[in-house]
């Protein structure tokens, strides 16, 4: 392994020498490099990628000390190489200016070689403290990213998983489950760029995407007499239909590895309250206005959509015209004027969505 290195840097030879007579009893720790004017030293800097520590005289021919200290800034090497400024001004010439570049110490001439020693050895033990605590916590935070990433895989094998399930109940609804994420994207990317109280970000509308898939993973747990009857449910068996939600979030709690991530959270949101609405009447919950997460109430829009859209076997698909129109005149439920007013702007897009979907089968 290379020797640590320390540049010596002082116009005046014999400096130059007392400084590096100090570091006499450590050389086969470091080695020692010397430079007797500004330029040299920067020159010596440039040719060597192992210097832990640099002392540096401020009054040097061509180049002086704060040159050099100016060049380092530029760099970026401040940061890295600790310096010790030595100088024969008054304090109020350079001290202070020194340290406003940030160098780890300044000395006055005359000096003394064992406060020197003393100070240097210090001052380079604790840069590689430092730089070693910092290599330390990069070493951590790849990690930390490395279980983040196994932990994110992991759900989302889960939620393709259980979204599988539920497809293989029912095709009609693993299309649905298609769907309802290009919508709910479009409603998202909307509230973020018209309605920004809500704080949607980029990420936060993948994220929000991505759980959509969820809504209606509950109803693996409903009996196939129900879930897929010919026609219309009696009010006894809509009561069991509407526990799909409940049910739902039963299944991410058991299932879901991280419980404190945004993501459960907007999967837990959606699966419990896409069919919640804005004056109450919606359930499980009956939650109130804005008392229904908003990426619930996304979803919630989306969802309705779909169904009027699409056929079911108790009924034939209401144009994408017609589908605008009731929503936006109440006769689904009630909608917030912000959910409401995105779904209008949004009008063109929802409705090219279904076009492409109808030409093309996603994944």
């Amino acid at each position: 392994m290379d020797k640590q290195q320390i540049l010596i840097v002082d116009d005046e030879e014999i400096n130059r020498a007392i400084l590096m007579e100090m570091f006499a009893d450590s050389r086969d720790e470091y080695e020692l490099l010397e430079a007797d004017n500004g330029r040299d030293a920067i020159k010596q800097i440039e040719d060597n990628s192992n210097i832990v520590l640099i002392l540096l005289d401020v009054v040097m021919p061509i180049l002086n000390g704060f040159k050099v200290l100016e060049y380092m800034q530029e760099q970026g090497l401040l940061k890295e190489i600790p310096v010790i400024m030595i100088t024969g001004e008054t304090i109020e010439d350079s001290e202070g200016k020194a340290y406003a570049f940030g160098v780890a110490d300044v000395i006055h001439k005359p000096f003394y070689s064992h406060i020197v020693k003393r100070r240097s050895k210090n001052i380079i033990e604790l840069y590689q403290n430092k730089r070693n605590m910092e290599a330390r916590l990069k070493e951590q935070e790849m990690e930390i990213r490395a279980q983040e990433k196994e932990i994110r895989e992991t759900n989302e094998f889960m939620i393709d998983a259980l979204s599988s399930v539920v497809e293989s109940r029912s095709a009609e609804t693993g299309e649905h489950t298609k769907r309802i994420k290009y919508y709910t994207r479009i409603m998202a990317k909307c509230l973020m760029e018209h309605f920004p109280r809500y704080e949607l970000t980029s990420a936060r509308v993948d994220a929000i995407s991505r759980a959509s898939v969820m809504h209606d993973i509950g109803k693996i747990g409903i009996s196939d007499a129900i879930l897929l009857k010919p026609g219309r449910l009696t009010n006894e068996e809509f009561e069991v239909m509407k526990t799909h939600t409940t049910i739902g979030c039963d299944l991410l709690e058991k299932l879901y590895r991280d419980r404190t991530s945004e993501f459960y959270g907007y999967c837990y949101d959606i699966c419990r309250h896409h069919h919640e609405r804005w004056d109450g009447r919606g359930y499980p919950d009956h939650l109130v206005g804005d008392d229904i997460p908003i990426s619930a109430q996304i979803v919630a829009v989306a969802d309705v959509y779909d169904a009027l859209v699409s056929p079911r076997v108790y009924k034939d698909p209401f144009s994408k015209e017609k589908a605008f129109e009731m929503i936006m005149n109440g006769e689904c439920g009630q909608f917030s004027s912000d959910i409401l007013k995105c779904f209008e702007l949004a009008r063109e897009d929802f409705f090219n969505i279904m076009e492409v979907i109808e030409s093309f089968e996603f994944s």
